[in-house]
């Protein structure tokens, strides 16, 4: 039998070297990319070094979250925040995997269907969210959230950054 993927290991990793590409030309924290296909199976991953040992479940988190509701994990953010107790039953079904804040990217084809999605963690969700989205239009294929967050440059870890 032979099986057609619709994301091939190929573009995923072509997408997670230029995401990582991105991070360290921005001079982030060290990064953790995990990409999904469209059935949540795990395709590829890297971890850089000096990536916290919690980075690898926050990104798969991401991008099942966002594969299992089917939009970014900053526009599930933005939708439940007012929603608590829903946000717990979600991160429930899902066993744990599940990260509603940005940085979980649909891949989709030049048709729009989805055919994966990319999880980053490592520095600020906003910072993960614009190396996932410019890694995947990197690859020629289409991002959801399309458009990066105006502020992710400004977004901090902490008041305490700097010091």
């Amino acid at each position: 039998m032979k099986l057609k993927p619709s994301l091939t290991l190929d573009a995923a990793s072509a997408i997670m070297d230029r995401a990582l590409a991105y991070s360290r030309a921005e001079n982030m924290l060290p990064m953790t990319v995990v990409i999904l296909d469209a059935g949540g199976k795990m395709i590829a991953s890297k971890s850089e070094d000096g990536s916290g040992i919690m980075r690898f479940d926050i990104a798969r988190g991401k991008a099942w979250g966002a594969l299992g509701m089917g939009i970014s994990s900053r526009l599930i953010r933005d939708r439940l925040s007012a929603r608590p107790t829903f946000v717990t039953s979600l991160a429930a079904v899902a066993d744990g995997r599940f990260v509603p804040v940005p940085g979980g990217v649909l891949i989709e084809d030049a048709d729009g269907f989805t055919i994966g999605a990319i999880g980053i963690s490592g520095d600020t969700s906003e910072k993960d969210e614009y190396c996932a989205i410019r890694a995947v239009q990197d690859a020629g294929l289409q991002a959801e959230p399309a458009k990066i967050d105006p502020n992710w440059q400004s977004s901090r870890l902490s008041d305490h950054e700097d010091e």
